[in-house]
């Protein structure tokens, strides 16, 4: 990740590039670029016209392009040492960005009729297009580092070697032009499924969360939460858990909920009695989990949506139950830590008054509301957070505290353009893996060596996708992860399995986050050990249990849909307190802590730690061993608690 700077906006740091020390001139590009996309954005959504002329899909997207990835070469630095400043060679890049795009744009009806761009016949066009190439893959490299760098490296060799590679690794050979052509000019590139992500569903949910936490969103929620559980035992870790699903939900990107949120909770997490090692695990855990908690999610959640071919709002939807579970169980671990070693909660007179805190900030609540009626019961689509945004602005003027100033604009509009930045700097070189997999043959082939290796189990070919996602997750690669698997194995257990198609796909989305929890990378937890000064692999193994229920979870809701709000509702709803009461047991035997018997010994925690996972089994039988053993468990530790209480004395 690169450097950037941070702002501060009440007590949520918010990452805004280098654009405080842009010049004024290219601030003012690059918001005009930012705000005349999403004016495109509209037009285009809403179905209006010029005297009948409307644009095609790939104009359409390639002014998006133009609009959008431009901002990459201004905002994110190539090095560390030009953090600070804009040097020559990114305004060239950012120059070449833009005229290219607008070319493409220009000529969008020949890319679309003629067959002379795949391979390019001209060599300039091919020159253009072999140069976007490097800029695509340059805006990886700032934002994913060297290891999105290498993925997209190996993307683009693999079909230039395929037809000598040995089985399922075989498919059809590319030349280079070829290559480049696919990648800049065919659906199976950029003009495929990163445009048609962008171009209708995800911009206007950015510009939602872009005006939310412009206008204070983030800190209104981190007071929030603070005034709901700062009282309790352990206050501040259940304020990390809480704050973190809120600011993550809406900032969809775990690695700055880490940095924003974490700037406030681990301190106080550490000022409390939290080791810190422990005041970072909790963080990274929590703050993993924005992209799995609606309405608003990651960026992930829209690939869904797009991959599975259903409404944002099923998807939403279904993500529900799963999510509430993760941070119930976050929570239950937290309070059994801080019951265990004594942790009291903050002072009454440090968190901020429910009352006063929602009267300042009742708007963002009532904006979220919206947005979730505008998705479910509306259907409005991809215009419900624009409508959303639009009601924010006129609420904002209800009270002093929210009133979008100028200032606040500002602030507001940068914040979407970084978060726009950062989306499609990710985004736009996920075309050279679909080129790869999809032009080759690959996909095929590796869907039906998939199916052969499961040997038509369903329960292997999960497993089997488990581990891809955690090899990817490993260097925070959980979108490549999330595309590769979707594209694979998403339509085999679909088909072959019966699953439920968003519940494959949010199994795939579950297993794609471990990696930044789990050693030995594990780079969500080795960020928030840095920020709590802590050792970074004890805090990943904290980290680890902490998210334990980021493990099974998934395939608790693929075996049984009921979690994912399928079918009955009471079958959803007892179901759902089956897991409650299983997580609360499983979280007291991993911490050694049981509600009104206090401190449980090491060899009673098994007991109700494998009793706890089979009670939360999607299947009665398993369901009642784990009564069963957790009932032995529980009067274990009650009898050796009250042996300890009264001693017999001989």
């Amino acid at each position: 990740m690169p450097n950037v700077e941070r702002k501060r906006q009440g007590s949520v740091t918010i990452e805004v590039g280098r654009y405080d020390s842009l010049p004024k001139v290219m601030k003012v590009i690059y918001l005009t670029f930012i705000v005349s996309g999403v004016g495109i954005f509209i037009f285009s959504n809403w179905g209006w016209n010029i005297g009948g002329w409307v644009f095609t899909s790939f104009q359409y997207y390639y002014l998006l392009y133009a609009l959008f990835f431009t901002g990459v070469f201004i905002m994110l630095p190539a090095r560390k040492k030009d953090a600070n400043r804009l040097p020559w060679y990114d305004v060239l890049m950012a120059a070449i960005a833009f005229g290219t795009c607008i070319y493409w744009m220009a000529v969008a009806w020949d890319i679309t009729q003629l067959a002379i761009w795949i391979p390019p016949e001209r060599n300039y066009d091919f020159i253009i297009a072999l140069v976007f190439c490097f800029l695509a893959v340059e805006s990886g490299r700032r934002l994913g580092g060297i290891p999105y760098t290498i993925i997209n490296v190996i993307a683009i060799t693999y079909p230039l070697i395929a037809g000598y590679l040995p089985g399922m690794f075989k498919g059809v050979q590319f030349t280079l032009p070829e290559v480049v052509g696919t990648f800049a000019f065919s659906t199976d590139g950029i003009l495929g499924m990163p445009g048609q992500v962008m171009g209708s569903i995800l911009i206007g949910f950015l510009v939602f969360c872009g005006l939310l936490l412009g206008t204070g969103a983030g800190e209104f929620f981190l007071n929030l939460a603070v005034g709901i559980m700062g009282r309790f035992r352990g206050g501040p870790a259940k304020v990390a858990v809480v704050a973190s699903g809120f600011f993550g939900s809406l900032s969809g990107n775990p690695i700055a909920n880490v940095v924003s949120t974490g700037a406030v909770t681990i301190p106080a997490m550490k000022q409390l009695g939290y080791p810190a090692h422990y005041a970072g695990a909790i963080e990274a855990a929590a703050s993993s989990g924005g992209s799995i908690m609606p309405p608003v999610m990651g960026t992930i959640a829209f690939l869904i949506a797009e991959f599975a071919g259903v409404p944002y709002s099923v998807v939403m939807v279904a993500a529900i139950l799963p999510a509430l579970l993760y941070y119930f169980g976050l929570l239950m671990q937290v309070d059994a830590y801080a019951g265990r070693v004594g942790l009291q909660g903050m002072p009454q007179q440090e968190c901020p008054s429910i009352k006063e805190t929602l009267r300042k900030g009742w708007p963002f609540l009532a904006v979220l509301a919206f947005l979730v009626f505008g998705l479910l019961y509306m259907r409005w689509g991809v215009k419900a957070p624009l409508y959303s945004a639009a009601l924010m602005i006129l609420l904002s003027f209800c009270s002093r505290e929210t009133a979008l100033t100028p200032r606040r604009l500002l602030a507001a509009m940068v914040t979407t353009g970084k978060i726009m930045t950062q989306t499609f700097a990710m985004i736009l070189p996920l075309g050279f893996i679909i080129a790869g997999l999809n032009a080759t043959g690959m996909l095929a082939a590796f869907m039906a060596q998939l199916h052969t290796y499961g040997g038509g189990n369903v329960y292997i070919t999960l497993l089997i996708g488990m581990a891809t996602c955690y090899v990817f997750g490993l260097v925070g690669m959980a979108m490549v992860a999330y595309i590769v698997l979707a594209s694979t194995m998403a339509p085999v257990l679909a088909t072959t399995g019966g699953l439920d198609i968003v519940g494959v796909h949010l199994f795939i989305l579950y297993y794609a986050l471990i990696g930044g929890l789990t050693p030995p990378v594990a780079i969500l937890a080795f960020i928030g050990a840095s920020v709590a000064g802590a050792h970074p692999m004890k805090t990943a193994w904290t980290a680890m249990r902490l998210a334990v229920v980021l493990y099974f979870l998934p395939f608790f809701f693929v075996m049984n849909d009921a979690l994912l709000l399928k079918g009955p509702i009471w079958e959803s709803i007892s179901l759902f307190a089956l897991c409650l009461v299983g997580i609360t047991f499983l979280a007291a035997g991993l911490e050694g802590y049981l509600l009104v018997v206090g401190r449980i010994r090491w060899w009673v925690r098994p007991f109700l730690i494998v009793g706890g996972f089979l009670i939360a089994f999607p299947e009665w039988i398993p369901t009642i061993y784990g009564v069963v053993l957790t009932g032995i468990g529980i009067v274990i530790a009650l009898l050796v608690s009250k042996v300890a209480k009264n001693p017999i004395i001989s």
